[in-house]
């Protein structure tokens, strides 16, 4: 029979044969219970500095509310005046086109041209100023010339005569150009197109418009140069023509 006070191999033994108590102490250890956990420090934040902060947004909304305000105002007062006003552009007419020592030959053209327009200002209420007055002579596209006129300044529905001349005198063209040139000489007329660009303004009493770039195209002015009696001038054929204005 075995002895009973004799350990069981394999197990460890224990003191006096008995385990210790389950709740006892590691050694190493100071506190018989767990450390709590670090506590950090809490940041408390400054009252005035939110309520400055509040301040200065409010602030920049009333800026911003201010803006858009001012803008819509100005429109709508914008709005009111044009539909009032009512401001329409001038009317531009070639009443006369006249060419002189016309010869087109080896890339090069000579001539003078005189062109007669009328400028009819058609509001009632406003004033038109045209400034920088600039007539352009093309052959199709292939410029030509071009002069400058003097500013001048238009009433309430009137009508004023603007002459301009315009020369050439071996003036470099395409070669193609001068063939179809030559062309429409033996035909017996040639076409002119004329262009005029201006800086013009608008006025009604104190209440001005800023000075905006109008464009004013007379196309297919037809002038009689004929080839066969070696004709070097000619003037417009036809009643006098009306030109398409823009801005």
């Amino acid at each position: 029979m075995a002895d009973p006070s004799r350990p069981v191999t394999g197990y460890p033994a224990y003191p006096n044969g008995r385990p210790p108590p389950s709740n006892s102490q590691p050694q190493g250890q100071a506190y018989p219970y767990a450390a709590p956990p670090y506590s950090y420090p809490t940041h408390y934040a400054n009252p005035y500095d939110s309520t400055h902060q509040n301040a200065r947004l409010s602030f920049l909304r009333a800026i911003i509310a201010g803006i858009i305000v001012v803008f819509i105002i100005t429109a709508i007062i914008l709005f009111i005046i044009w539909l009032v006003l009512r401001p329409q552009l001038p009317e531009f007419r070639v009443d006369s086109f006249q060419v002189t020592n016309f010869s087109a030959a080896s890339q090069s053209l000579s001539a003078l041209w005189f062109v007669g327009f009328s400028v009819f200002n058609p509001n009632k209420k406003m004033t038109i100023s045209y400034d920088i007055v600039e007539p352009t002579v093309f052959y199709k596209n292939e410029f030509l010339s071009q002069t400058r006129v003097p500013p001048f300044t238009q009433d309430k529905r009137t009508q004023t005569a603007v002459n301009a001349t315009l020369s050439a005198l071996n003036a470099y063209i395409e070669t193609s150009s001068v063939n179809e040139i030559n062309d429409d000489r033996r035909r017996g007329t040639v076409q002119f197109n004329v262009v005029v660009s201006a800086r013009v303004g608008f006025r009604a009493g104190w209440w001005r418009t800023r000075r905006r770039l109008l464009r004013v195209l007379c196309e297919d002015l037809s002038v009689g140069l004929s080839s066969s009696n070696s004709s070097t001038s000619g003037k417009l054929m036809g009643e006098p023509r009306a030109c398409r204005v823009g801005i």
